[in-house]
């Protein structure tokens, strides 16, 4: 697995955790309030774990622009490295 902010553009991948820095993730009931509000803030944008998703941005130190479904999402780069994902061999 690998953080998606490393994913060069053009390749695709599924999402398989989303972390949070205090050791939070994705579908974790450790009855942290943050979590649940980290948690809910990512799948809003359509990004959950089982996603698939394509990198349509990744250059420079910015936002990255990456397809999920029908949708482009434009994201923060440190949000992008608190989600995994694994690369798809196409």
């Amino acid at each position: 697995m690998m953080p998606l902010g490393l994913l060069g553009s053009g390749e695709s991948a599924e999402i398989m955790e989303i972390r949070e820095n205090n050791g939070c993730h994705q579908g974790g009931h450790h009855g942290h309030g943050r979590c649940n509000e980290h948690s809910n803030r990512i799948e809003d944008m359509g990004l959950r774990v089982g996603k698939q998703v394509e990198m349509l941005n990744n250059e420079g130190r910015g936002p990255l622009l990456v397809r999920v479904d029908e949708s482009r999402i434009a994201m923060a780069r440190g949000m992008a490295m608190k989600i995994l994902v694994r690369r798809r061999e196409e």
